[in-house]
């Protein structure tokens, strides 16, 4: 029997944890959570890869 779990929600769970146990604060959370959509390649993955650029983006040229 096979369980199969998409990574961004499996992430997803795991910065829930993280948080929760206090092993992370929320923004570090959030950047885990964002990663398993860029390397998942869902249908969120370019929104969420144009968003990751431009924050970036944002940073390097402030």
């Amino acid at each position: 029997m096979d369980i199969t779990i998409a990574l961004p929600v499996l992430l997803g769970i795991s910065s829930a944890v993280l948080i929760w146990a206090k092993r992370v604060g929320p923004i570090a959370a959030l950047l885990l959570f964002l990663a398993g959509f860029e390397t998942a390649g869902t249908g969120l993955s370019h929104p969420v890869n144009q968003l990751l650029a431009a924050v970036i983006h944002a940073l390097n040229h402030h």
